[in-house]
C-alpha cells in the first residue's frame, strides 16, 4: 500500500511528481485574523482552534486540549478579561466615573433630615421637662400690657431634693418651706434688656388679692411688709401681684429656681469665671471664702457667692448687684459654643435646669430662651442692669422706693424704650 499521496511513489520521490490536492504548508503564527478562503482552498486552522499536527489535521488528543486561545493570533497572549486586558467574552468592564454631585445631594439630605429630627425630639424633650406650676390668670386687677416682655425671676431658699449632707456642703440650712432670697425683673426688647433687681427688704403694701389655693378673696389693708413676705404669705401669685400692685408694670412670665438647681447648673456647665472684688469675701453663713481676683466657681461656690450679704458694706443692696453679675455670667457661659454645640455638656446643663425650674403656665422654650439671651446680653454691654432707685430708709425700717424714679422707669419699661433712669 503506498502510503504517499497521489502522484507521489517511492520511485519518483525526486522527480515529477503530480499537484497535490491542497496546499499542505507549515502553519505560520499569525498576528491577525485568519484570512477568509479563495478559490476553493479550505482555510487552514489556527493554533487558536485546535493544537494540529502541523499539516493542519487534528485528532481527537488535539480536539480534546482544546488548541491554544485564538488570542494569541492577536498579541494578547494571557487571554481575555485578564486585569489590564482588554479582552473579549466574560472579561470585567470598566468601572464607571463616581457621580460625587449625587453623592453630595445624599448626604446633604441625610444630614438635614438628622439635625432635624434631633432638634424636634430635643424640643419636644425640654419643653416635657417645664415645671408648669404657677397660674398668672389667678392674679387680678393686672396693669395693661406695654411694649416688649417682663419676666419676673425668683432665687427661692427651697432645700427641695438636697440631702443632709447636701445642705450641709451648701451651708443652706434646713428650714421649711421655702423664702425668696433674690427678686428681678427682667425686660427685653427693642430698647435693650434691662435688669433690675428688687431687694427683698423693699418696703411694699399687700394689696387684694385672690388665694392661689383657697380662692378666696383677701381685701387689703394697706399692710405694709417687706417684699419676701409676699411669696412667703401665698407663693408667686401673690408676689406677682404685689410686685404689679406696686410698680404698675405687668408682669408677662414668672421663673423661679432653688438651691439645688442653681448649683446643678452651675456645675454643668463646668463652672463660671467671676472677678471677686479687692479684699475678698468671707460668710460663715453663706460659706463664702474667696480671695481677690478672677476665678472659677463651682456649684457650692457659686451658691454661697450669691447668698452673701453679711460681709458687704451694703449688706442686701451689693447682695443683689454680686447676683446680677453672677446671672448674667452664667447665661453668658451657657450661651457659648463649646456649651451648645456639645452634647455632652448641653444636656445635661439643659436638664440641671428644666428640672428645677418652676414656670408660669404660658412659659414656652422660646421665651426660657429669649430671657437667656437677655440675660447675657446684659453681660456683654448690650443692656443696663440697677437695683430698683431706692430713697432711704421707711418707718418700719424697710428700704423705701424712690416714687418719682420707680414711675419714670416704669414709663420707659411700658414704652421700651432705652432705660436712663439710675439707681442712685
Amino acid at each position: 500500500m503506498n502510503d504517499w499521496p497521489e502522484g507521489w511513489s517511492g520511485n519518483n520521490r525526486g522527480g515529477d511528481y503530480a499537484q497535490p490536492e491542497g496546499p499542505r504548508v507549515m502553519r505560520q503564527v499569525r498576528r491577525g485574523p485568519s484570512a477568509p478562503p479563495q478559490g476553493g482552498v479550505p482555510q487552514q486552522p489556527s493554533y487558536g482552534d485546535s493544537y494540529g499536527d502541523g499539516y493542519g489535521n487534528s485528532g481527537p488528543d488535539q480536539q480534546q486540549y482544546g488548541g491554544y486561545n485564538s488570542d494569541y493570533n492577536t498579541g494578547q497572549v494571557y487571554g481575555a478579561g485578564g486585569v489590564g486586558g482588554g479582552g473579549h467574552g466574560g472579561g470585567r468592564g470598566e468601572r464607571g466615573t463616581p457621580n460625587w454631585g449625587r453623592r453630595i445631594k445624599l448626604t446633604a439630605i441625610t444630614v438635614t433630615v438628622v439635625l432635624l429630627a434631633t432638634t424636634i425630639g430635643t424640643y419636644f424633650w425640654a419643653d416635657s421637662k417645664l415645671n408648669r406650676e404657677v397660674d398668672l390668670s389667678k392674679v387680678i386687677d393686672r396693669p395693661a400690657e406695654g411694649e416688649g416682655t417682663n419676666y419676673l425671676i425668683v432665687g427661692s431658699d427651697s432645700r427641695a431634693g438636697l440631702s443632709d449632707e447636701q445642705k450641709k456642703e451648701l451651708h443652706t440650712g434646713s428650714a421649711d418651706g421655702k423664702r425668696t432670697d433674690s427678686m428681678m425683673i427682667l425686660h427685653t426688647g427693642s430698647g435693650g434688656p434691662t435688669l433690675i433687681s428688687l431687694p427683698r427688704d423693699s418696703n411694699v403694701e399687700i394689696p387684694t388679692f385672690v388665694g392661689s389655693e383657697s380662692g378666696k378673696t383677701y381685701k387689703g389693708t394697706g399692710r405694709q411688709v417687706k417684699l419676701n413676705a409676699a411669696y412667703a404669705e401665698d407663693g408667686p401669685e401673690l408676689l406677682v401681684r404685689t410686685v404689679e400692685a406696686n410698680t404698675g408694670l405687668r408682669i408677662d412670665h414668672y421663673v423661679e429656681i432653688g438651691f439645688a438647681g442653681f448649683a446643678n447648673i452651675v456645675d454643668a456647665v463646668g463652672g463660671v469665671e467671676i472677678e471677686i472684688p479687692k479684699g475678698g469675701m468671707k460668710d460663715t453663713k453663706s460659706g463664702a471664702d474667696f480671695e481677690a481676683g478672677k476665678q472659677t466657681l463651682n456649684g457650692e461656690q457659686a451658691l454661697a457667692f450669691v447668698r452673701t450679704r453679711y460681709a458687704l458694706a451694703g449688706s442686701d443692696l451689693d447682695r443683689t448687684k454680686n447676683q446680677q453679675k453672677f446671672l448674667a455670667a452664667l447665661a453668658s457661659q451657657t450661651a457659648t459654643p463649646s456649651t451648645v454645640l456639645n452634647p455632652f455638656k448641653l444636656y445635661p446643663t439643659m436638664s440641671a435646669g428644666l428640672d428645677t425650674l418652676i414656670v408660669d403656665e404660658d412659659m414656652s422654650l422660646f421665651d426660657l430662651a429669649d430671657m437667656f439671651w437677655a440675660m447675657k446680653g446684659v453681660t456683654g454691654g448690650d443692656g443696663k442692669s440697677m437695683n430698683m432707685p431706692i430713697s432711704g430708709n421707711s418707718a418700719n425700717g424697710n428700704l423705701q422706693w424712690d416714687t418719682a424714679k420707680v414711675k419714670q422707669l416704669v414709663e420707659q419699661l411700658k414704652n421700651d424704650e432705652t432705660v436712663t433712669v439710675s439707681s442712685n
